[in-house]
């Protein structure tokens, strides 16, 4: 069925205007991408291992291993009872684990509000079109309906003519034939 009117939909000013950079944008199709550092990919890496079942293990492993050695005497004491060297030593650890892990929580923390906001934007832009695209169907509805009206009063004008002419010339049932 054509139409000789194009369907004409209004938006906002600011709904026009913030369709129409989300259009260029293309959000849905180009995803943020962060650049990293070197700092950035050394914190993730360095967070991404200690942060591990394996560093875990290994590292449980070691320190056992560095207090039977003390406790056995099997290489000399060279850090006895109270094991203040390994209490150093791991002190050290976390004073620079700590503050590498809180680098890389914080940048991936960036990440994910970048992420958020191409979401909320790709969601606008969704939402924008969508109720574009509801207008545009309610004003064909409304001129099929229209269209749809027309052709039925003219159908029921045709029918009444029709009704008319053989009414014309057919006999009245209702009147009696004078004798």
């Amino acid at each position: 069925m054509s139409y000789e009117n194009p369907v004409q939909v209004q938006l906002s000013l600011e709904e026009y205007q913030s369709l129409q950079q989300l259009r260029e944008r293309k959000p849905a199709q180009n995803p943020p991408r962060p650049a990293l550092t070197v700092g950035n990919q050394v914190s993730d890496v360095v967070a991404a291992t200690v942060g591990s079942w394996r560093f875990i293990l290994v590292q449980s492993a070691l320190l056992t291993l560095w207090i039977i050695l003390n406790l056995t005497a099997w290489m000399g004491h060279w850090d006895p009872y109270p094991f203040i060297l390994l209490n150093l030593v791991l002190s050290f650890q976390a004073a620079f684990t700590a503050p590498i892990i809180m680098m890389s929580q914080n940048r991936q923390s960036e990440v994910d509000r970048q992420h958020a906001e191409h979401d909320y934007q790709v969601n606008v832009k969704a939402e924008l079109e969508i109720e574009l695209l509801h207008h545009k169907l309610n004003l064909l509805k409304e001129q099929e309906l229209t269209a749809l009206i027309q052709l039925v009063k003219e159908q029921q004008t045709q029918l009444t003519r029709l009704e008319e002419r053989l009414l014309g010339n057919l006999p009245n049932p209702n009147s009696h034939p004078q004798e």
